[in-house]
């Protein structure tokens, strides 16, 4: 039985999913004020050492694809114990890295255990809640999530004064640890055995089969995955482009960085809000219009030379509208699928990851003394995000109020 759509959900629940869906974000955000002291270390490019966040990124888009059909036929938590362990090892092991082929090939299977985390998480939600509650659900779910970007890189800002990237990774193994702890005694089984889907690889295809030819689920995917990309562009460019371009320090960065995530999660809440009065397709229009409106005034500042101050008030306006796209595409894409919630929540993800990951290397393309590649890339993505919605999304919506 689903909760009706005015449940709300027991704060402990909320809390352990919330850290679940942490590895993202910790993976991503706590080193970055180091990655130029790792690009120095290793001795390699900004391209290569940004690399090894694409590889993560890769890594979390694929280990979603395994873990969520897994766990739609094994039950939730034996992924999810397997997942959590292999972040644990693979973080150690990143800490110990002795090339930056090495540590990129590492970053891959660190970003394949935490998928379990991330893909298990929304699978879970999905057990136990439909409709508005679920939009409802999920951010909530990024109140908590959304406390990794707001303190990961203000704490590595802290950490690069006084560890090496090294030091970050073992940090980061640390947290691992908690997390497997927080998985083993905190969750319980929510998908029972008469529920689980029967079948093999072939069943597992035909479930993904099935979501790839929803219009509407694609269009969600999409919508978000691509608006996700323009914030992903951000993570990965705006370590050198704040630091080498505009001459901030990594604690100055950190604290811009942490600033902006901080707004991202306020304005989840705010949807949160918004979905108990709009319809969720209305939140999400929303949100990609005011994704595109940033991206399109990072291109402008980036192009005509504007100061720091319209940069980072692009970069807010932009990423922040995230937290507005993600729950509710979330809640939008896996509504009609109750009995593959782990198999849409990995295309899901695998849609918001890849496009990440494909982002993030893109905007060092030219180097680290120009901004240009992040205000192209940012906009495109954002731009072919809206049209995602307006040409997959949107007709199916008006075809059910037809029909009504």
């Amino acid at each position: 039985m689903h909760a009706p759509d005015t449940a709300r959900p027991p704060a402990y629940t909320v809390v352990v999913l919330g850290l679940l869906t942490m590895f993202g974000p910790l993976s991503l955000d706590l080193y970055l004020p180091a990655l130029p002291q790792l690009a120095d270390d290793l001795g390699t490019s900004t391209s290569a050492a940004q690399l090894s966040i694409t590889a993560c990124l890769v890594g979390l888009a694929l280990g979603q694809l395994v873990a969520g059909a897994l766990s739609d036929r094994l039950g939730r938590r034996r992924p999810l114990i397997v997942g959590l362990s292999a972040y644990l090892v693979a973080s150690v092991a990143c800490a110990l890295a002795p090339s930056v082929t090495v540590l990129v090939v590492l970053r891959f299977i660190q970003g394949l255990g935490g998928a379990a985390g991330i893909v298990i998480s929304r699978a879970i939600a999905r057990d136990l809640y439909s409709g508005r509650a679920l939009m409802i659900f999920f951010s909530r779910l990024l109140l908590i999530a959304g406390l990794a970007p707001v303190i990961a890189p203000i704490l590595g800002g802290q950490l690069s004064r006084i560890m090496s990237w090294r030091g970050i990774f073992g940090v980061l193994a640390g947290f691992g640890a908690v997390l497997l702890l927080a998985g083993w005694f905190g969750l319980r089984e929510t998908l029972p055995p008469e529920r689980r889907v029967v079948g093999g690889f072939r069943r597992t295809l035909h479930g993904y089969n099935t979501l790839v030819h929803d219009r509407f689920f694609v269009g969600c995917a999409l919508s978000s995955g691509l608006a996700g990309a323009s914030m992903f562009a951000y993570i990965a460019g705006s370590t050198f482009v704040l630091q080498r371009i505009y001459g901030m320090s990594p604690q100055g960065f950190s604290l811009i960085f942490g600033g902006i995530s901080f707004g991202l999660v306020a304005a989840a809440q705010g949807g949160a809000r918004l979905a108990l009065i709009w319809p969720l397709t209305r939140v999400l229009a929303l949100g990609l219009a005011i994704n595109l409106t940033g991206a399109t005034a990072l291109l402008v500042t980036v192009v005509t030379g504007l100061p720091l101050g319209a940069l980072i008030g692009a970069l807010v306006i932009m990423v922040c509208a995230v937290g507005l796209i993600f729950p509710t595409a979330n809640a939008l894409a896996m509504a009609d699928y109750p009995d593959l919630a782990g198999t849409a929540s990995s295309l899901q993800g695998l849609s918001q990851f890849l496009f990440g990951a494909i982002a993030a290397p893109l905007v060092g393309i030219a180097g680290e003394q120009t901004a240009l590649p992040l205000g192209i890339v940012t906009t495109s993505v954002s731009l072919c995000a809206m049209a995602s919605f307006v040409g997959l999304v949107l007709p199916v919506v008006r075809a059910r109020v037809k029909d009504q």
